[in-house]
């Protein structure tokens, strides 16, 4: 059974957001792998070592900062290199992470500007995971994530 990298802020039961909120992922498709035990949870922003809740952080150029301008980039990398870790240890068919992230993002990210305006981007998890050869979906993306997979099956 091939597994499933997802943001554990998707997958829910411990709160992981920088806020303490709760965006725990409902789409049927991912509730039936979440069953089968398809899917590996990993907030890099935890695992690199940020408290919950934390400032909101927004990739600008290389680096990730805080709205106060506090460099945060070491533990936004540290976090990427362990989803890359387990993402490699599980032998993983791809990512489904948080859409507009600055770790999980996969189409869209906050332009840096702390201001709501979103561009076109990636968070530093899912570049990191790309670069690894990694497939990465938003959650919006699941239906597009599940044929890839139907796919993978049919050829192991």
């Amino acid at each position: 059974m091939r597994k499933i990298l997802v943001s554990e802020c998707l997958y829910g039961g411990r709160i992981v957001r920088y806020d303490g909120g709760d965006v725990t992922e409902t789409n049927p498709i991912f509730l039936k792998w979440k069953e089968e035990g398809r899917l590996v949870p990993i907030c890099p922003e935890v695992f690199g070592g940020l408290p919950v809740p934390r400032p909101d952080s927004q990739r600008v150029g290389d680096k990730v900062l805080t709205g106060s301008g506090k460099d945060v980039t070491e533990e936004y990398t540290k976090g990427a290199l362990e989803a890359v870790r387990l993402a490699k240890e599980h032998n993983v068919a791809f990512a489904i992470m948080k859409q507009d992230s600055p770790s999980c993002g996969s189409k869209y990210i906050y332009d840096g500007t702390f201001t709501g305006n979103k561009i076109k981007g990636q968070g530093l998890a899912v570049e990191y995971l790309r670069n690894a050869g990694f497939t990465v979906f938003g959650e919006e993306d699941i239906e597009e994530a599940k044929k890839l997979l139907e796919k993978l099956e049919q050829n192991d």
